[in-house]
């Protein structure tokens, strides 16, 4: 069986990647892929069931756990953060002026459903070396257990 296949020089490729990354740092985000800078700016994170917890665990390099806000609403678990770079010195003259400047104020939010048996009044949270990690407990009822039998 023969199959085509498209040659492209690497010469040319990199020309055209060089392109893309030259546009897109002349005009900001690429306009062809809007999307790709709003999943970007979203931390990543790690959901785990155990036997009695689901642990989540959530990227925040550079965040203070002063600015993340971890709210539970019945069975809505909202985590966000607004999070400012500012290295400029108040109280002194700034003669620089800014050709780029791109460490900026992002914001999040993301919101999780939970299992229906999640207890929503057990959650602990945890903030260590750029990590959130959340742990929620099951409730009781809804944990596996073993059932003895009997003889009879």
């Amino acid at each position: 069986m023969k199959t085509m296949t498209m040659y492209r020089p690497a010469a040319i490729q990199n020309a055209l990647g060089n392109f893309d990354k030259y546009f897109e740092s002349f005009f900001g985000d690429s306009i062809l892929s809007p999307i790709t800078g709003i999943l970007n700016q979203m931390p990543a994170v790690d959901i785990q069931e155990n036997e009695n917890t689901y642990v989540l665990e959530m990227d925040l390099p550079g965040y203070d756990e002063k600015n993340i806000d971890v709210h539970v609403d019945g069975y809505n678990l909202t985590i966000a953060s607004k999070h400012e770079e500012n290295n400029e010195k108040k109280g002194e003259e700034n003669q620089n002026v800014y050709l780029i400047k791109e460490r900026k104020t992002s914001a999040f939010t993301r919101s999780f459903k939970l299992p229906e048996n999640a207890d929503p009044q057990a959650v602990s949270a945890a903030f260590k070396n750029g990590i959130l990690k959340l742990e929620i407990k099951k409730r009781a009822e809804a944990q596996k257990r073993v059932i003895q039998i009997s003889a009879a």
